[in-house]
């Protein structure tokens, strides 16, 4: 029986991606699979659904329909309880969950016995890289984000030169330097703005350099130290963000674009703009808040809406990448289909999940009702600790042998001194009680000694 991969239409109103392209499903059905799409999926990515049954994909009229015998399904919002219902029990959910702020969905997928993949899980390594839905999509974001801004500044990006005088090059302030900040570096200094850049990891300073920008922050010991293993951010410390803020205070001023992109996996964005900096900037200016989302970088952004503050516009869009859905759907679609060429037998179309790859291990949250991944499942680090216990009480009975090879020490020291009256259990008990008239004849023991030895050696 042929793997049932079924796409859903997304239902958030931000939302105008889908998780297939025409492309895609031609090379999903070269696996074995067969591909079911609701109707009008990719209305908003400019894909009707012809050219998705052209593929070899089935088109079907309502949820129902498209969810019937499920293997697989493929979203890219998270989907809501209600949506799950309908979710058949044991297939396999592959979407980005946002699992850190939906702890109680992740639950409910669980109690449902549906096994989950998130797509903004997958590990930052060589191998995972085709699969990285994080960087496929800040990447747009960063671009879309200038673009965004060109359209609320009332002025021109580049240094124009007329007969009528000369028009200076805008001046573009990029906070955080990521997948989605360097892009969005890269595409302001294409439209000829004066570009700089600030972000908390050491290794961004050259990264930003290279595009042409100039590097702006407080390169302290904190500074040096503030990256993760996995390459993200950390969260600075008050005391850090306080010396930044002051250091782009002034820098703010000068600026007439400033494009904010500090997100943190699970946490809400920081603040790296208050109210104070906005109204120091200048009037007409423009900043671009990616962070929306998450609560915003700014103290004045509002999620969802465009608004004008002290005669600063601040953008706050909900979904940057969602204002790009064609482009957006190809390149996560492509994510997808990687992820799916890794579980999915080539020979037999069936899917053979090793749930101790390291990417799986990754993204999968849940599995056979229960929740697996360490950072949300609440009953294993109750486990942990004895576990960990245990061995360190194991590793404490080896230390205390050492006693043991101490006595060994002295004995041959104890032998040699009854190699000299031949009486090894006599020796053991007079040597401690009599060490004064041992060493009261030391000369002659000496003496005796030496011929004794040359006596073993013949």
């Amino acid at each position: 029986m042929a793997l049932t991969i079924s796409i859903l239409k997304e239902t958030v109103p931000s939302e105008s991606r889908v998780a297939a392209t025409p492309d895609t499903v031609k090379k999903l059905v070269a696996l074995g699979a067969k591909i079911q799409i609701e109707s009008q999926a990719g209305l908003g990515a400019h894909i009707p659904d012809q050219h998705f049954q052209d593929a070899g994909a089935k088109i079907c009229k309502t949820v129902e329909e498209t969810l019937k015998g499920a293997d697989v399904i493929l979203k890219v919002a998270p989907p809501t309880e209600k949506e799950i219902t309908n979710y058949p029990a044991k297939a396999l959910l592959i979407t980005q969950l946002n699992p850190y702020q939906n702890e109680k969905l992740i639950a409910t997928l669980a109690k449902a016995k549906i096994d989950s993949f998130a797509m903004e899980l997958v590990p930052r390594i060589s191998r995972a890289q085709s699969m990285d839905v994080l960087s496929s999509q800040s990447n747009l974001a960063g671009y879309k984000a200038v673009l965004d801004a060109c359209e609320y500044y009332g002025r021109a990006l580049p240094m124009m030169m007329t007969a009528a005088g000369t028009i200076p090059p805008a001046k573009i302030f990029v906070m955080g330097a990521g997948v989605a900040g360097l892009q969005a570096i890269a595409t302001a200094r294409r439209l000829g703005a004066v570009v700089s850049a600030t972000d908390v990891r050491p290794a961004a300073k050259e990264q930003v350099q290279s595009l042409g920008a100039s590097f702006v922050a407080v390169e302290d010991a904190e500074f040096k130290a503030a990256e993760t293993a996995g390459g993200y951010a950390k969260e600075m410390s008050k005391d850090y963000q306080k010396k930044q803020a002051d250091l782009i205070a002034e820098h703010i001023k000068k600026q007439d674009i400033v494009i904010t992109t500090a997100l943190i996996p699970g946490r809400a964005a920081p603040k790296l703009l208050t109210e104070a900096h906005i109204k120091s900037m200048k009037p007409g200016s423009v900043i671009v808040d990616l962070a929306a989302v998450q609560g915003g970088n700014t103290a004045l952004t509002e999620t969802g809406k465009v608004v004008v503050k002290h005669d600063v516009t601040l953008i706050g869009h909900e979904n940057f990448p969602s204002r790009l859905a064609a482009d957006a759907s190809a390149l996560y679609a492509k994510n997808l289909l990687n992820l799916l060429n890794l579980i999915i037998e080539k020979e037999k179309g069936a899917l053979t999940i090793n749930w101790e790859d390291d990417i799986i291990k990754g993204i999968a949250l849940t599995r056979d009702g229960t929740i697996i991944h360490p950072a949300f499942a609440k009953e294993k680090p109750a486990a942990a600790p004895k576990s960990q216990e245990k061995p360190t009480e194991e590793k404490k009975t080896p230390v205390a042998a050492p006693p043991t090879p101490k006595p060994e020490k002295p004995a041959p020291v104890k032998k040699d001194a009854v190699d000299k009256k031949t009486k090894p259990a006599a020796a053991k008990k007079k040597a401690p009680a009599k060490p004064k008239k041992e060493t009261a004849k030391t000369t002659d023991t000496k003496k005796k000694q030496a011929p004794k030895k040359k006596d073993d050696k013949a």
